[in-house]
């Protein structure tokens, strides 16, 4: 059987949990954890090159800041969070692949007050391949735009990497892929263009980068790296508010998250456009990038 097509809870080897290396299948929780109720966790999705965790530090301070602004502390430092995801990359023998740290309330209290609760945190690694298949991937994705809006800042604590954000984009996701898109391509609660379920959206405009400011969803880490190598193309970084009718106007679309890594879109509704000169650029720059880490990590 595929590793893709087990279970994620019937899988072989460790997980980091409070401290400590346990085995796979006994990485649980209880079903009154306050997290799994109330929606209080916060996570982190990094990639695996060559063994090496990309942009690991990065990843862990974000995370670390997610809980302070669902109201709690991380009970460890970030050398500890860094050295708990290296030693699980390290024991599952991951070479190229994906981890998971999470952080949540657990059961010690139940109610929508959980003063009194524990703070656990857990690191799972696995190996996962690109998000979308290479075919997607070089056609480019075609995305529906969704119902479903990115929430106010005054509604919801936006700028964590929360769980209880990721709710509409599953259902957005599964409306998507229900009606034979790829992906959801989400507005804010403005009407302005946001991001995808789990990327960021950037749009070529005469030669320019055009991508939405982020002021009610995350600055994702490969969205800030695609813009640095952008700049160093010398191609111009425009952040702004942009809105749907705009998209007539972009000759290129394409995405950037951890999984997504850089995927070119080329139909959002009824707007359609086709991998150009900069989108490719950018992917060959991106992969060029984690090519690095990979040799790096290898001579390491």
């Amino acid at each position: 059987m595929a590793s893709s097509s087990i279970p994620f809870d019937q899988r072989d080897g460790v997980i980091w949990m409070d401290g400590k290396l346990v085995p796979w299948r006994e990485a649980n929780i209880h079903v009154l954890t306050h997290g799994l109720h109330y929606a209080s966790s916060v996570f982190e999705g990094e990639r695996v090159y060559g063994g090496k965790i990309f942009k690991l530090r990065e990843h862990t301070e974000r995370l670390i800041k997610s809980g302070r602004i669902l109201g709690f502390e991380i009970p460890w430092t970030a050398d500890q969070i860094d050295d708990a995801c290296n030693a699980v990359v390290k024991a599952q023998k991951i070479t190229d692949g994906y981890v998971r740290p999470i952080a949540w309330r657990g059961p010690e209290q139940m109610g929508v007050s959980a003063q009194e609760t524990r703070i656990h945190m857990a690191v799972a690694v696995w190996e996962w391949p690109s998000y979308f298949s290479p075919e997607a991937r070089l056609k480019g994705l075609r995305m529906m735009i969704s119902p479903w809006a990115r929430p106010a800042p005054n509604t919801a604590p936006v700028h964590a990497k929360a769980s209880g954000l990721y709710m509409i984009c599953t259902i957005a996701k599964h409306a998507a892929e229900a009606a034979g898109y790829d992906d959801a391509f989400m507005l804010d609660y403005r009407g302005q263009i946001a991001e995808g379920t789990g990327c960021n959206v950037f749009l070529v405009v005469d030669g320019e980068l055009h991508t939405p400011t982020p002021d009610c969803f995350l600055d994702g880490i490969t969205r800030q790296v695609v813009m640095e190598l952008a700049r160093k193309r010398g191609i111009k970084v425009v952040e702004r508010a942009i809105w749907p009718k705009e998209l007539e106007a972009a000759d290129e679309v394409f995405i950037t998250g951890t999984a997504a890594e850089v995927t070119p879109v080329s139909q959002i509704g009824n707007y359609r456009f086709t991998p150009g000169k900069i989108t490719k650029l950018l992917m060959h720059d991106f992969d060029v990038l984690v090519g690095r880490a990979r040799a790096e990590a290898s001579a390491a």
